[in-house]
């Protein structure tokens, strides 16, 4: 049996960075991920799903990320009771987060709405991948081809 899961969507409040207590780093957190089709209105239709994230995972999100901040979240779906201030028994549904991916860099994250939506239409072309600074004339032979017949 599986249980693994794949979110990708936008934060919907900044981080709180908490401690358990047992003193490790933890926080949770909403993440607002939009449905593959709109409501009745003609709005995008979203899921708000509750998760949580621990250790250096936690620590990265609260340091780096805020409020509208486009992730992905890997993990899985935890079960957990507890009693409420009232007596009741309150259950709850969360994803446990084993891996976090930013998927905007901090330029792309001003451009955000409340919910979201990019305000210039779309995301900005990246003009330094990163190869910059590489040898144009790199020799890529390494004296044998696995698909090439002898």
């Amino acid at each position: 049996m599986t249980n693994n899961v794949v979110l990708v969507g936008r934060l919907v409040r900044d981080v709180d960075l908490r401690q358990t207590s047992t003193g490790k780093e933890m926080t949770y957190f909403t993440l607002a991920v939009n449905r593959n089709f709109k409501n009745e209105q003609g709005e995008q239709a979203a899921d708000f799903i509750g998760c949580v994230a621990f250790g250096k995972t936690a620590e990265n999100m609260a340091r780096f990320l805020r409020k509208g901040s486009l992730i992905s979240v890997e993990g899985r779906i935890s079960t957990r009771n507890f009693q409420g201030n009232d007596g009741k028994t309150v259950y709850v549904t969360e994803v446990v987060a084993s891996s976090i991916t930013f998927l905007e860099s901090k330029k792309q994250q001003g451009n955000t709405t409340q919910y979201g939506q990019v305000q210039n239409g779309g995301y900005s072309q990246q003009t330094n991948n990163g190869f910059g600074e590489f040898e144009d004339n790199i020799d890529f032979n390494m004296g044998w081809n696995p698909f090439q017949e002898e």
